[in-house]
């Protein structure tokens, strides 16, 4: 069965996948420039993400959707298993938000440019000047129920544990005083880990924890909800991958 998969998605799925991909880049671009990025930044990529686990027959379940409340802005938090993490976030969450990204994956050809028009947040860490402007970015975004989804490892694992989590994304919610949600990622880890080459088929599953809203403000509020986060995220991952383990590609 292994065989006939591989060569299914060889020859047949990531062909027709290459071409969504570059299209919907395309619309993305196109629609921002003409209707806003609002729509057209969010609603294109959550179809071409469900048509990626579809076409890659990977089933998907997501739990908590009803933790989360209507026209609510959120910055959510999850681990970051692996590249399908992407697809499963933009495809199954159901809330339009932006990403905060690294800086690098503006490169990317057709992807980069979509991502950009849509109003997505690249991180540039190369001075104090362009840290301030990426937060500035990231709190005009968050408006009209526009949420906020951050990495907070900065990386993705190397072995299904979790790294550490890093504060920007909590300072971030801290300084807004939105709630954060943390969210588990389970199984993407076992499709394509970071240092794989051919895609498995796995059951994908999201949970998305209470909402954490902010209990004051400053240094105590950040490093209880960081700490809070953290626990929720783990506590939805199986037995194996629980434990923190130290990952060099964070710093």
């Amino acid at each position: 069965m292994k065989v006939l998969y591989y060569i299914y998605q060889i020859c047949i799925a990531l062909p027709i996948l290459f071409v969504l991909t570059i299209l919907t880049a395309l619309v993305t671009i196109v629609g921002s420039i003409l209707g806003g990025a609002h729509f057209w930044g969010y609603h294109p990529g959550r179809i071409w993400s469900r048509l990626i686990c579809i076409m890659l027959l990977i089933p998907v379940e997501v739990k908590g959707k009803e933790n989360l409340h209507k026209r609510t802005s959120y910055v959510f938090v999850p681990n970051h298993q692996g590249a399908f993490d992407i697809f499963l976030i933009y495809g199954f969450i159901g809330r339009n938000f932006k990403w905060m990204m690294k800086k690098s994956l503006r490169k990317l050809p057709f992807v980069g440019k979509a991502c950009q028009s849509a109003g997505h947040i690249f991180v540039d860490r190369s001075g104090p000047k362009k840290v301030l402007e990426t937060i500035l970015q990231a709190k005009e975004s968050l408006k009209d129920g526009v949420s906020l989804v951050v990495f907070p490892e900065g990386a993705r694992t190397f072995t299904g544990h979790m790294g550490y989590f890093k504060k920007g994304a909590f300072q971030l919610a801290d300084d807004l005083q939105l709630a954060v949600v943390p969210v588990t990622i389970d199984g993407s880890f076992e499709i394509l880990p970071r240092t794989g080459k051919w895609i498995h088929r796995h059951k994908m599953t999201l949970t998305i924890h209470k909402p954490i809203a902010p209990q004051g403000k400053g240094s105590r509020n950040i490093k209880e909800t960081l700490e809070e986060a953290y626990s929720a995220v783990e506590s939805a991952l199986p037995e194996k991958y629980k434990g923190m383990i130290y990952n060099a590609d964070q710093d």
